[in-house]
């Protein structure tokens, strides 16, 4: 499997041409009638900083995070005026950092949009536990957000402490959840932390949905090199066992695979952001993704808000697809959802996916990866651990690279991957 495994590095990383990213940006947006796009908004905002997360975040600030407010209000009329009327939009999240920090503003936020977008499936956003109170639950729910994710990472004190978390009221978390009804509330887990066992996940998902959870997501511990963590990272071995205990659990209780790492009590519930075909991105290091572009804002606030006062996008880079590079993309994360649909890659790139992939199809089925229905492929047990095992390599080659310059300069001339 390690001669698999390798040749498999090896067709990713050359089977398209390198990933170019220039500091040059378009003006105006690529605009397309008959696409639906996602909506992401990122707020930096955190009250302390973990080592072990890699996300564009500062430490929370009342008058700096009132100025960036209204510079990103100000980008989304800036993005929303180049054209008339307003666009479909499937969904909305805001990430972070900690958005529900700003819990009053984010209907001002939420206002704008809508004066562009028709938000059809749902508005989402990420909270600390600390922020799980009726007070912030209750301006949330009024400003329509209807999908809620928290981030408990570990119900555990062993492992709170391993990760440098605050402990929290479970109970009152609990109270509060049931008093303020949503539609999708996620809780967040962290895996693969040292001596972590099957037994400590099955207690930290059973206590999730026990107390108001109707959805989980179960993420890896990926090593930053740019972070500060320090947590070591777990054998290979012992983290395939582990990720395939945990979806056997899950499906013996019944929950539904929502993706790679999510899993429902109930097939209604949903949380994600990842797997649009298109988005607009709003915020410092928010991203947009388009047919042929995908383009990142500045990760500094500062530049950030400068860019929007002069009423320039803060566009920081840009690659430009050739459409094979575009194909792996949006394979790539359609399969995070552990389903691929082959009408739909079709439709898509006007070019079915027999015609370019075919042969490595045929080869991930023999290989046990994938398995074949009348609508397209689904992921397998050891497929999905690949996919786990792969995404780590794509994280820690590409996205590691570029989040790592982009922390430390506003604006790069270029990066290469």
């Amino acid at each position: 499997m390690s001669l698999i495994t390798d040749l498999t590095r090896i067709y990713l990383t050359h089977s398209t041409k390198p990933f170019i990213f220039t500091n040059d940006f378009d003006k105006v947006l690529p605009y397309d009638e008959d696409s639906e796009f996602g909506l992401y908004v990122h707020i930096p905002f955190c009250k302390s900083i973990c080592d072990f997360c890699p996300y564009c975040k500062v430490i929370y600030d009342e008058e700096t995070a009132n100025v960036y407010i209204d510079a990103l209000i100000k980008e989304i009329h800036l993005v929303g005026k180049q054209w008339n009327g307003r666009r479909k939009a499937t969904s909305l999240y805001f990430g972070g950092g900690t958005p529900a920090l700003l819990a009053d503003r984010i209907t001002d936020i939420i206002a704008a949009l809508t004066e562009h977008f028709i938000i059809t499936d749902g508005i989402g956003i990420e909270l600390h536990p600390d922020n799980v109170n009726v007070s912030v639950l209750k301006t949330l729910k009024r400003a329509g957000v209807d999908k809620i994710s928290i981030g408990i990472q570990s119900f555990q004190d062993k492992y709170q402490k391993v990760l440098q978390r605050r402990k929290f009221d479970i109970k009152d978390m609990s109270n509060a959840l049931n008093e303020v009804e949503f539609e999708t509330v996620s809780m967040d887990f962290i895996f693969a932390l040292p001596t972590q066992t099957l037994e400590d996940l099955k207690n930290d998902i059973d206590m999730a949905f026990a107390n108001g959870a109707n959805h989980i997501a179960i993420y890896p511990l990926i090593d930053f090199t740019f972070t500060k963590n320090k947590v070591p990272v777990m054998p290979k071995k012992e983290k395939r066992k582990l990720l395939d205990d945990i979806t056997n659990y899950c499906i013996g209780k019944g929950y539904v695979r929502k993706s790679i790492w999510t899993f429902a009590s109930e097939e209604s519930a949903s949380y994600s952001s990842m797997t649009r075909d298109n988005f607009f991105g709003f915020g410092c290091s928010a991203t947009s993704l388009f047919k042929d572009q995908f383009k990142i804002n500045t990760f500094s606030v500062l530049e950030y808000c400068k860019r929007i006062d002069a009423n320039i996008l803060p566009t920081a880079l840009t690659n430009r697809f050739v459409k094979r590079q575009r194909m792996v993309y949006y394979l790539f994360w359609k399969l995070y959802s552990t389903r691929l649909k082959v009408e739909e890659f079709g439709e898509f790139f006007d070019t079915p996916l027999n015609k370019v992939y075919g042969p490595e199809f045929w080869i991930l089925q023999v290989l046990g990866f994938l398995t074949r229905d009348e609508e397209g492929y689904k992921m397998t047990l050891k497929g999905a651990f690949y996919y786990h095992y792969y995404e780590n390599f794509y994280t820690l080659s590409y996205i590691d690279k570029m989040w790592g310059i982009m922390r430390k300069e506003a604006f790069p001339k270029g990066i290469k991957l």
